[in-house]
């Protein structure tokens, strides 16, 4: 059963890692898909071909979400090109850890404008045509660390946190005109990044988890299909812990 037929669906942050997981899972449940990507130009261009192969309307922007201007005209050209906007996913993201005493002004904010600025940008821009066709999801990636903070992750927290008092307040302002705006707090989640990691360091994670296992990408992307589908047609302003249990 295809949960997402004929839904279009932008990503922003998709060549790699959660974001791919998600472009393609959409795309097996029948969303045509549009998607950013930045310095990962080639694997940008692969995940085009990869989609489009999958029977829907697949297209790749190399865009800055960050950038209020490049945001709106990347709504702009999505609906331009693919006639509707239903579903929105705020996935792009940065890490620049450090603690507090050694984390330099350039850090934290560019952190809180990759993370945080970004889903003003987009969701702002999205805004007008959902409203048009009184309908529209949101989901935005937050992440447990927004919910409990991490030392040495004290920008990459608050932006986190950030998320989800404005995915909530954007639940409440939009919840009559039929948009739906929830959050995804993805845990520990495998991906190219933890590849590079000591498996003895990545295995202990593991066994801290009450699932006893590390997140593969798909499980978020699962997750994002229910909030995009009308599955969830009555949920709304939530927070959705992908967690294996981890902050249970």
């Amino acid at each position: 059963m295809k949960l997402l037929q004929n839904k279009t669906a932008l990503i922003t942050g998709a060549s790699k890692g959660i974001g791919r997981a998600i472009a393609l899972t959409f795309a097996e449940h029948g969303a045509n898909v549009a998607f950013t990507y930045l310095s990962s130009v080639e694997q940008g261009q692969a995940l085009e071909a990869e989609l489009s192969a999958k029977g829907v309307k697949a297209k790749g922007y190399r865009s800055d979400a960050s950038d209020f201007a490049q945001a709106d005209k990347l709504v702009n050209d999505v609906v331009a090109e693919f006639g509707s906007l239903d579903v929105l996913i705020n996935n792009a993201g940065i890490t620049l850890d450090n603690l507090l005493l050694r984390m330099t002004e350039e850090m934290w904010d560019k952190v809180m404008n990759v993370n945080l600025k970004s889903c003003f940008n987009t969701i702002k821009a999205a805004t007008k045509p959902m409203m048009k066709q009184k309908r529209g999801s949101i989901i935005n990636m937050t992440s447990v660390v927004g919910i409990k903070g991490n030392a040495g992750q004290a920008n990459y927290a608050a932006s986190k946190a950030g998320i989800i008092g404005f995915t909530k307040s954007v639940a409440l302002e939009l919840g009559s005109r039929g948009i739906r705006s929830n959050a995804i707090a993805p845990g520990f989640i495998e991906t190219e990044m933890t590849d590079k990691l000591d498996e003895k360091t990545v295995q202990s994670w593991r066994e801290a988890i009450p699932l006893k296992r590390g997140g593969q990408p798909e499980d978020v992307a699962n997750a994002c299909v229910f909030l995009a589908s009308d599955l969830s047609a009555y949920v709304t302003g939530q927070v959705i812990q992908v967690d294996g249990g981890m902050l249970t």
